[in-house]
């Protein structure tokens, strides 16, 4: 059982700290393989969300596709969580009330066995891999080794912001 009080005093400045967007337009959200809570692609939810409401999320989006499946998994409405987050609330905060407010409270291994899934994630129809495809061969046709979405989505953040393929 999740422990659903937030205790600021228990925590670093860094994971308390007000929400401070970050400018999707300059800089890459966090990657889809970190975790926060054990929790893959919650990062990079909460860049694209926090940067959305400030104006600054470019050419991404929050409550992607791939951000639905944490939805789903853990249960949580994306509009509510906008709203939470709009509150301001540390990456912390925001961890605690998902834990407190997700109708799945999914258990810590489940979250392990989710995330590992996620990371391991490819396209899985025929619609989907096209996309994949036609992403990795604009970017990167020469580069045998992307074959997840966290592959595509990490490559193309850093070609995105001039680095090399």
């Amino acid at each position: 059982m999740w422990h659903c009080s937030l205790d600021v005093a228990t925590f670093p400045a860094q994971v308390t700290h007000s929400m401070n967007p970050p400018d999707l337009t300059q800089k890459a959200p966090r990657s889809p393989r970190c975790r926060l809570g054990g929790y893959a692609l919650l990062p990079r939810m909460l860049d694209k969300c926090r940067a959305e409401l400030a104006g600054t999320s470019g050419e991404y989006h929050y409550n992607c596709p791939l951000d639905q499946h944490f939805m789903r998994f853990v249960g949580v409405d994306p509009e509510r969580l906008k709203a939470e987050v709009a509150k301001g609330g540390g990456d912390g905060a925001i961890l605690d009330w998902i834990n407190c407010s997700s109708a799945n409270k999914p258990s810590p291994v489940e979250i392990a066995q989710w995330s590992a899934w996620r990371d391991a994630a490819v396209p899985t129809d025929h619609e989907s891999r096209a996309f994949f495809n036609g992403i990795h061969e604009k970017i990167a046709p020469n580069r045998t080794d992307i074959a997840t979405w966290g592959d595509l989505l990490d490559l193309e953040d850093h070609v995105d912001f001039g680095g090399k393929a």
